[in-house]
């Protein structure tokens, strides 16, 4: 079982965005994703998320909201916990990521660009501030066959 944190990074209504570019076997490869890794021995949620957005970004964070918390179910590449964060209270200057380029995106452009089908759902979950929250997403390969929030399961075709 694998625990990691995922974090919005959020500016002028932008978020900044990583595209999966530089590593070969990378199972994010080519995708949009935010800013986060993961958990260290000993780390909280938070203490994971503070820790991998300054070294992808060069990003301080002074302050997030724990969003809540996604279970993620791949018959490829097992179960995941990631913990998922929003923040728009930053310091510092952005560097350069070896993980991939970094970029603000429009929020309203995200959903045009290649990104997992479950991310669709926790960024419009994020972007109206719903309170803590726990998704489950069951993939086939990369294909979103099951989502299920706070226990119920969703209709895909409204997220996606």
């Amino acid at each position: 079982m694998i625990n990691t944190t995922l974090c919005y990074i959020e500016k002028d209504g932008c978020y900044l965005m990583l595209h999966r570019v530089k590593k070969e076997n990378d199972l994010n490869r080519d995708k949009w994703v935010g800013i986060g890794g993961k958990f260290e021995i000993g780390e909280s949620p938070e203490e994971c998320n503070a820790r991998e957005t300054l070294e992808e970004t060069g990003l301080t964070l002074n302050s997030a909201r724990y969003c809540g918390i996604v279970t993620f179910v791949s018959d490829k590449w097992g179960t995941e916990y990631m913990h998922l964060f929003h923040s728009d209270d930053f310091s510092g200057e952005i560097k350069e990521c070896d993980e991939g380029d970094l970029e603000w995106i429009k929020k309203s452009d995200l959903y045009s660009l290649p990104l997992w089908a479950g991310d669709k759902i926790f960024l419009r979950l994020i972007d109206k501030e719903v309170p803590f929250f726990s998704l489950k997403l069951v993939y086939e390969g990369e294909t979103l066959k099951i989502a299920v929030l706070d226990g119920k399961n969703l209709e895909l075709g409204e997220y996606l």
